[in-house]
């Protein structure tokens, strides 16, 4: 299954966190990260993150549909890391490599040197995606709570 990424607008800030909120709610209800968690995070942060020069929000359409959506950052300064935070694909497309494609395409975008993510280190597939990606982990940890810590990227 093919992907594009497509950049999205103001006008897809409903879609975007409607879509995030339902992508991380299971994740949430597990580790119970109401800090942290995209799944918990209020509509007005999508709306900010549109509104940022430094941000580059796409919507994953494969077939036709939206089936997710990537988030870069990407300040454009020499020495700054570009970053991924975060990347979600609905729950129905998971397993499909849909996710690998849009950081690929990603990559493509906004040039394939000096990226960094965070992920829940509990998640090993979230993991060995990033891992296979060519992503390593820096050493650096952080505990959210008793079940989630997050393991820090680059590449």
């Amino acid at each position: 299954m093919r992907i594009q990424l497509k950049r999205a607008t103001l006008k897809d800030a409903d879609l975007i966190w409607h879509m995030q909120v339902d992508a991380f709610a299971d994740m949430l209800a597990w580790y119970q990260d109401f800090d942290t968690s995209p799944g918990n995070e209020p509509f007005d942060k999508v709306i900010m993150r549109l509104n940022q020069s430094f941000t580059y929000f796409y919507l994953i359409y494969a077939e036709e549909q939206v089936v997710g959506a990537i988030r870069v950052v990407d300040k454009k300064e020499p020495g700054k890391n570009k970053r991924i935070s975060p990347i979600f694909v609905k729950k129905e497309y998971r397993g499909l490599g849909i996710a690998q494609q849009a950081i690929a395409e990603a990559e493509r975008i906004h040039g394939s040197e000096d990226w960094e993510l965070d992920t829940i280190l509990q998640e090993k597939g979230n993991c060995y995606l990033y891992e296979k990606m060519g992503y390593k982990a820096t050493g650096k940890t952080e505990e959210i709570n008793q079940r989630l810590t997050l393991v820090f990227y680059e590449k």
